[in-house]
């Protein structure tokens, strides 16, 4: 009797640890799904605002072509983080054709707004809450990255599109400066060290 119930202990302990394997595996999963998402988005958002900067400088915007250069280029840097993260976990991007519309500026400042609110209010939480959860912490580093950041473009693009609206652009910053390790955007003169990834400032990139 003793045997058996031993065996059936053993048994248990098997069932629940598979049961555990399984659940872990698709948590990993789909933090690898969300990643390639992230990717995906992220190196659209770097060729679109690069086209929004051309659409501007071509309607006599240059300072707000000058945002959309500064978000293209820290897009592009998280897009390289999310690629690396994908890399590190033994995974590939992909190939990404990106699908946009160049519209007016006030239309692409518009547009910008309403993708970065999804980013920070729904898709990056989201992510960084599965990271999280299954515990994928080269994830949970590249989402933070971007969601700290696109909370700062939201911001500017918001301020943005109301000098514009107000036709006071002509008076917006005329220097950005971005992280080259998370893509974090100063208006003017960053700091001695990048906020969110204290990244010297002689790594930066300067738009002016």
């Amino acid at each position: 009797m003793k045997k058996y119930f031993m065996l059936s202990v053993a048994l248990l302990v098997l069932l629940a640890s598979a049961k555990v394997m399984a659940s872990d595996n698709a948590a990993r999963t789909k933090v690898i799904e969300d990643i390639k998402a992230a990717f995906t988005g992220e190196t659209t958002a770097s060729a679109k605002y690069a086209a929004y900067a051309k659409k501007a400088k071509a309607e006599g915007y240059p300072k707000i072509a000058l945002l959309f250069e500064a978000a293209s280029k820290s897009e592009s840097i998280h897009a390289g983080n999310h690629k690396a993260a994908l890399e590190q976990l033994g995974e590939k991007a992909g190939e990404v054709t990106p699908k946009f519309e160049v519209k007016s500026t006030k239309e692409n400042l518009e547009d910008a707004v309403k993708g970065e609110t999804y980013e920070v209010t729904t898709m990056y939480p989201g992510f960084i809450k599965d990271a999280n959860e299954a515990n994928v912490s080269i994830a949970l580093i590249s989402f933070n990255y971007a969601y700290q950041t696109e909370q700062k473009h939201k911001v500017m693009y918001t301020n943005a599109l109301k000098m514009l609206e107000e036709k006071k652009e002509k008076s917006m910053p005329s220097q950005y400066e971005v992280c080259t390790t998370c893509g974090n955007t100063y208006e003017g003169t960053a700091p001695a060290r990048c906020g969110i990834s204290m990244t010297p400032r002689d790594r930066f990139v300067t738009f002016q």
